[in-house]
């Protein structure tokens, strides 16, 4: 990618000891290996296996989850640009669910929280706009042929 385009987000952790500044981009989230390192609050190395791991395991396509992005860093008096390897929030999740810190707990413990939430209450709200949809398309159907609005077939 030639360079950042998207949106930056600054995360802080709730007890203030991480604050990343999370890119948006390409709709996604990308960190690179060093913020990842401070998420986890895990050395760079250890990160790195981890993500070599989910590769190496087939259980995310490196092409699909890593991307290249240029930086600016002043070093010295001098600008000089670097590209960065970032890694997606898929690339994310799996490392936080494979490290062990207490970090990687409170992400785990966060992350299945969210799915939980989303999966029982996402999937009953669509249930019901479902079922009211169905509703509504039925009232309509049976004004369209002459049927009593008043009195529609209801489930």
């Amino acid at each position: 990618m030639d360079g950042y385009r998207g949106e930056v987000i600054i995360f802080q952790a709730p007890d203030g000891s991480v604050e990343l500044d999370v890119r948006l981009d390409r709709e996604n989230l990308w960190l690179s290996l060093a913020q990842m390192a401070a998420l986890f609050d895990r050395d760079k190395s250890v990160i790195s296996r981890h993500i070599n791991n989910v590769f190496r395991e087939s259980e995310l396509d490196r092409d699909a989850t890593v991307a290249e992005f240029a930086t600016v860093q002043a070093e010295g008096t001098r600008q000089v640009t670097r590209v960065l390897e970032l890694y997606n929030l898929d690339a994310i999740i799996s490392v936080g669910y494979r490290v062990n810190s207490l970090r990687g707990t409170q992400f785990r413990i966060w992350a299945t929280r969210v799915l939980r939430d989303h999966l029982l209450q996402g999937y009953s709200v669509n249930a019901k706009r479902l079922q009211e949809m169905n509703r509504a398309f039925r009232l309509v159907s049976s004004m369209a042929d002459g049927s009593s609005p008043t009195r529609p077939s209801w489930p």
